[in-house]
């Protein structure tokens, strides 16, 4: 099996991949794209955090802690 990259705009991404998928002689398309149930799934969960935090439920460590351990 053979793989190929192709860089298109962003205006022609979903044209392409939309023709690629119907190709009977593709078996795999492979994006960059992170599904949007999973960013939405990021965005609650981060939300979530925020909310237990204000409730003290929470702790979090200081910009500097983080910021030392990089």
């Amino acid at each position: 099996m053979r793989h190929v990259t192709v860089y298109t705009t962003d205006k022609e991404y979903n044209h392409f991949v939309e023709l690629a998928k119907n190709l009977h002689y593709v078996k795999k398309i492979e994006t960059d794209e992170e599904p949007k149930e999973s960013i939405l799934d990021n965005i609650k969960a981060g939300l979530e955090e925020v909310r237990l935090f204000k409730k003290n439920k929470l702790q979090t460590t200081t910009a500097k802690d983080f910021l030392s351990e990089l």
